[in-house]
C-alpha cells in the first residue's frame, strides 16, 4: 500500500480535477458551444494517450469487435456523460451538474441488479435509497425544474451504463488501451454531435485555449491516469469511495469560480447523495455473488 500521505494527496488531486471540471467548463462556454468544447476536449485527450499506449507497446485489441466494444463505451462514458453535462450548464450550476452526474454509483447497483444479476448488501441498498432521496431534494428543490436538469441525471444513467459495459468487457481489453481510446470514439462521437445538434463556434484567444488545454490534459489525461493508478495500487473498493468528494468539489469549485450561490436545498440533497455513494463503495471490493 502505497504513502498514506501520498494516497490522500491523489485522492485529492484526482477528485478536485473531476470536480472542478464542471465549473471550468461552464467559463468555457462562452468560448466554445458546448458540444464542440467537449468534442475538441476529449479527442485531443485521445489522441495523446493513444500515441502514449502506441510508445509503450500496450496490448491493442486484435478483433473488430474489441474495437467496437470500446467505441460503445466511448459513446456511453465520454459521448453521453459529457455532453450531456456540458449541455445541462447552459441552464443549472456546475454545482447541481456535477451533484446529479455523480450519482452514478447508485445505479450501478440497481442495473447491476436488475441486468446482471448481481447481490449487493443490505447496506448499499439504504446507500441506494439515501442517495435517491438526496436526488429527489436536487430535483425538486426548485420551483421549476430546468432542461439541464434532467441532462445532469442522463448523464449519470449513461454513466452506469458504461461502467456496468466496463466489467463486462474490461477484464478481455488493456485498461490504459481502453482509456485512451473510448475518450478518442467518444470525441468522434462528439463532433458529429456538434455538427448535427448546434451551430458550432469557437472562440480563439488566450483564455479559452488554456481552458482547452486544461480540460483535456489536466481534467482528462492527468486525472485519468491519477485514478487509475489510485485503483491498481490501493484497494479498489475503498478507493472508489472516495469519487463522493468529486462533486463536493464541483459545488466548491462553482462557488469559487462562479459565485454560484450555495442554495440549502442543494446542499441538504447533495449531503444525502454523498452519504449514499459513501455506503455503496465503502468495503465493496468483495465482488457481489449471481444469483
Amino acid at each position: 500500500m502505497m504513502d498514506k500521505i501520498v494516497f490522500s494527496l491523489l485522492v485529492v488531486l484526482t477528485t478536485g480535477l473531476m470536480g472542478s471540471a464542471f465549473a471550468i467548463g461552464k467559463i468555457g462556454l462562452a468560448y466554445f458551444s458546448p458540444l464542440l468544447l467537449v468534442a475538441l476536449r476529449f479527442t485531443i485527450a485521445g489522441v495523446v494517450m493513444a500515441v502514449i499506449v502506441k510508445a509503450l507497446k500496450r496490448p491493442h485489441p486484435q478483433k473488430v469487435k474489441q474495437w467496437l466494444q470500446m467505441a460503445a463505451v466511448g459513446f456511453f462514458q465520454t459521448a453521453a456523460v459529457m455532453g450531456c453535462i456540458f449541455l445541462s450548464l447552459r441552464t443549472i450550476t456546475s454545482g447541481e451538474s456535477a451533484i446529479l452526474t455523480f450519482t452514478n454509483p447508485l445505479l450501478v447497483v440497481v442495473f447491476g441488479t436488475i441486468f446482471l444479476r448481481i447481490r449487493y448488501r443490505i447496506v448499499q441498498w439504504g446507500g441506494v435509497l439515501l442517495g435517491m432521496a438526496g436526488v429527489f431534494i436536487t430535483m425538486g428543490g426548485q420551483l421549476n425544474i430546468e432542461t439541464g436538469t434532467f441532462l445532469g441525471f442522463i448523464s449519470a444513467v449513461s454513466w452506469a451504463i458504461a461502467t456496468l459495459l466496463i466489467k463486462s468487457w474490461g477484464h478481455r481489453l488493456d485498461t490504459w488501451v481502453l482509456t485512451a481510446y473510448q475518450m478518442l470514439f467518444g470525441g468522434l462521437f462528439l463532433f458529429a454531435a456538434s455538427f448535427l445538434f448546434e451551430d458550432p463556434f469557437f472562440e480563439v484567444n488566450t483564455v479559452s485555449l488554456g481552458i482547452l488545454l486544461w480540460l483535456a490534459v489536466m481534467a482528462s489525461i492527468v486525472q485519468f491516469a491519477g485514478w487509475f493508478y489510485l485503483l491498481q495500487t490501493g484497494d479498489p473498493g475503498k478507493t472508489s469511495a472516495f469519487l463522493f468528494l468529486a462533486p463536493f468539489f464541483g459545488v466548491l469549485s462553482g462557488w469559487i469560480l462562479l459565485d454560484e450561490q450555495l442554495h440549502l436545498y442543494v446542499l441538504t440533497g447533495g449531503a444525502l447523495i454523498f452519504t449514499g455513494i459513501f455506503l455503496v463503495n465503502w468495503r465493496s471490493n468483495s465482488p457481489g455473488k449471481r444469483k
